[in-house]
């Protein structure tokens, strides 16, 4: 007796199913490395922010949020009020935002 199983032929549509799926597979692994490689290359860094060491804020003050733009710093307080720095780290203005 032989103990060699026999190779089963798969009928024309399941071959082609399965061709199918190879180069769907295939297909999605490309696409993800391509995705994956165009973000590493092309987000930029965060290098360009530069914040100062510290930010004096008036006294009783707590910072809910902080943004920066071009020349200048933002710091958004929980009483309402919106403090905009220079780069060097001094108070250039302070808005009150209104609810």
């Amino acid at each position: 007796m032989d103990d060699t199983p026999e190779q089963i032929e798969l009928p024309p549509g399941l071959r082609w199913l399965k061709t199918l799926v190879t180069i769907l597979t295939a297909t999605l692994i490309i696409g993800v490395i391509t995705i994956v490689g165009l973000l590493v290359t092309r987000l930029p860094g965060a290098s360009g922010v530069v914040f100062p060491e510290a930010l004096a804020l008036p006294a009783g003050v707590t910072a809910e949020a902080i943004t920066h733009g071009k020349g200048w710093i933002g710091v958004v307080s929980t009483d309402g009020r919106l403090f905009i720095f220079a780069p060097d780290g001094s108070l250039r203005q302070e808005i009150l935002i209104k609810p």
